[in-house]
């Protein structure tokens, strides 16, 4: 079995494409459960951000694989198997391990060094294991990543050269608009992304903040967070259907929320220009995937927008940090030893395997002996079955230590074959090792052992 991505980024689509593609949270699991329906995939995690989409698997077959995933992703995307072909990318084995390992550090975002991406990857990790679709393999890839993610972040400055997207957003934003200080601000969302945003603003030294949200407890909850965390800012939360009124007041908007249609139509912004004070520009953030504010506001005189898609632009501009290469070299490092890992790990069911066939020989010697020398005394006996299980573990030791190592070099794949030829090992008895249930099988996660 391999590892195996299918999956469309915001460097193969634009954002018009990887917004129609955006999958909630009950697509994200029925696309899960289909994928492991499938007869290539044994395994499935789906991660889902506001500029990716990737379905990660282990297959038994690569064309079929592939066929297979990006049909899946069509159905459940909503966009069309021919238009979606063209602006998808496919991974397979170390290629794949390279690439969610970019991910994880970072490399591969909009932003380059942005760490919001560990938290996503963690989230599809759980959201893998909660519908017993992560096994063994993708447990031990993404908790991989997770710590090659933070690897880069401790051990290089590769945090210097990405912020996270919010923070990008609102940068781009005080391009045109100035400071963000003294400010009055509206956050439409309470999620992840909109909680985050709310903090940014905050520490930007915005004097208001409203909160909008469809659930009022957890704009509440947010806004009361930061308004202990500093006095000099008025925080509330207010209902979705306040929102127009907020606009009038508004001088920085940010939006992230999950809605599948536009929270902000250009008539809403509109009808708020309308009855603002003469000269007193609006500065809108989009950061959600689908929008959730009209692109057509970017027409709007008074109307200052940053989207996905400007922000996208506006990256592609952006200055690589040196330690870029730092982060790269280790990934590389990361890809081969878990590559090593793995391939050492596929042999263990066959040392396992032989081990327990020479146990049964021992055993077996050991009672015919018991039948031709019934008058051993238990000291003799004892003395006798060391003897014997010391030598076959003598002669086992040396082989069995070695083939593992062999088999953790590139092309090791072979050395298992060999050695269930060599000892005439039943296959149905490695099999049965490879498949008995462990800690990730069952949905536990590993321990987190570090380095």
């Amino acid at each position: 079995m391999s590892v195996l991505v299918v999956g469309l980024s915001h460097r193969s689509a634009p954002v018009s494409v990887l917004e129609r593609a955006a999958l909630t949270g009950d697509a994200r699991a029925k696309l899960l459960q289909d994928a492991l329906a499938a007869e290539p995939a044994a395994e499935a995690v789906v991660l889902s951000t506001c500029n990716r989409i990737e379905l990660y698997a282990d297959v038994d077959k690569f064309h079929a694989g592939v066929a297979e995933l990006s049909t899946l992703l069509a159905q459940h995307s909503g966009v069309g198997l021919e238009e979606l072909t063209p602006h998808l990318y496919v991974h397979y084995e170390d290629r794949a391990v390279h690439h969610l390992l970019s991910v994880a550090c970072g490399l591969d975002s909009m932003v380059v060094g942005e760490g919001q991406i560990l938290g996503q990857i963690k989230d599809a990790l759980a959201a893998g294991q909660e519908l017993h679709t992560a096994g063994r393999l993708l447990n031990d890839l993404f908790q991989q990543a997770l710590r090659v993610g933070k690897r880069a972040h401790s051990e290089t400055g590769i945090d210097r050269a990405g912020q996270s997207l919010v923070t990008f957003g609102l940068d781009q934003l005080a391009v045109t608009t100035g400071p963000l200080a003294g400010r009055r601000a509206l956050v439409v969302g309470a999620g992840s992304m909109s909680s985050l945003a709310a903090a940014t603003l905050a520490r930007a030294g915005v004097r208001e903040l409203a909160i909008a949200n469809r659930t009022v407890d957890r704009a509440e909850r947010l806004a009361a967070t930061l308004a202990s965390d500093n006095s000099a800012l008025d925080s509330r939360a207010i209902t979705m259907s306040e929102v127009a009124a907020a606009l009038r007041t508004a001088d920085v908007v940010v939006s992230c929320t999950g809605a599948t249609g536009l929270v902000l139509t250009a008539d809403d912004l509109r009808a708020a220009l309308a009855e603002r004070p003469a000269g007193t520009d609006l500065a809108v953030l989009d950061l959600a995937m689908p929008r959730d504010i009209d692109s057509a506001a970017h027409a709007l005189l008074g109307v200052h927008l940053v989207d996905i898609e400007s922000l996208a632009a506006a990256s592609a501009d952006a200055p690589m940090a040196a330690d870029v290469d730092a982060v790269r070299a280790i990934v590389s490092e990361e890809v081969a030893a878990f590559g090593a890992a793995q391939r050492a790990a596929r042999i263990t069911p066959t040392v396992v395997a032989l081990r327990a066939m020479a146990a049964d020989v021992v055993a077996g010697e050991l009672s015919r002996l018991e039948g031709r020398l019934p008058d051993l005394d238990d000291k003799q006996r004892a003395e006798i079955t060391q003897t014997v299980r010391r030598v076959v573990d003598k002669l086992l030791h040396a082989p069995t230590v070695r083939v593992k190592q062999l088999a953790g070099e590139p092309g090791g794949a072979g050395y298992a074959d060999a050695l269930r030829e060599l000892f005439d090992l039943d296959p149905q008895a490695v099999a049965a090792v490879r498949s008995a249930p462990t800690r990730t099988t069952l949905g536990v996660p590993e321990p987190n052992r570090g380095r």
